[in-house]
């Protein structure tokens, strides 16, 4: 049996081969993993907006069609936003990836234990939205082949990494005043465009 994967070294792997691409992170662990890289002015980190960190990748997928976009969320805050998937599905962004952290608990409110901990496959719900690709990644050889992929497949992508169910230690950004957050990333992606 392998050991289970640590969602931060998990975060790390796949942001490392990133170059300019967009990056939102779901609400909560997957924010706090995120900026625990760094504070990246392409990062879209959300505090407050559970389940929908995937359609905010959608809606800059479609703006930005030359750009890779990635989100890196939970389980828990997937679970909230499945409609999404269907959505994604209809609408075949070929530069959108959805990455869920799966430790199988809802971490932001006490551990408890989450859908996937019981056998939910987010997975296969994307595969039945009809997602170019879709897996649920286990071993470091999985996440490995996948880290290949992140930039490169045509999407839409989604992959499910199963985690071990630890806490994480919170990092939290200067600010989390989503106003502020967004004016950040808007000036970052659009330079003197994010004016007009």
């Amino acid at each position: 049996m392998s050991t289970p994967l640590d969602r931060r070294v998990v975060t790390e792997r796949l942001l490392r081969g990133r170059g300019d691409a967009l990056v939102v992170a779901g609400l909560g662990s997957t924010s706090y993993d995120v900026l625990k890289l760094g504070d990246n002015p392409l990062d879209f980190t959300l505090f407050g907006a559970m389940g929908a960190a995937a359609m905010i990748g959608l809606g800059l997928a479609k703006a930005q069609p030359s750009r890779r976009v990635v989100v890196i969320t939970g389980d828990g805050e997937m679970l909230m936003g499945l409609g999404s998937l269907a959505t994604i599905g209809v609408a075949q962004p070929s530069n959108l990836a959805i990455v869920v952290i799966d430790n199988g608990l809802f971490a932001e409110t006490g551990m408890q234990r989450a859908h996937t901990g019981y056998g939910i496959d987010l997975a296969v719900m994307a595969q039945g939205a009809r997602f170019a690709s879709t897996e649920t990644i286990l071993t470091d050889e999985q996440l490995r082949a996948f880290e290949m992929r992140l930039y490169s497949a045509p999407g839409p992508l989604f992959a499910a990494v199963k985690v071990a169910p630890v806490p994480t230690t919170l990092t939290l950004p200067k600010t989390m005043d989503g106003t502020q957050l967004r004016g950040r990333f808007r000036q970052a992606l659009l330079g003197e465009r994010a004016y007009d």
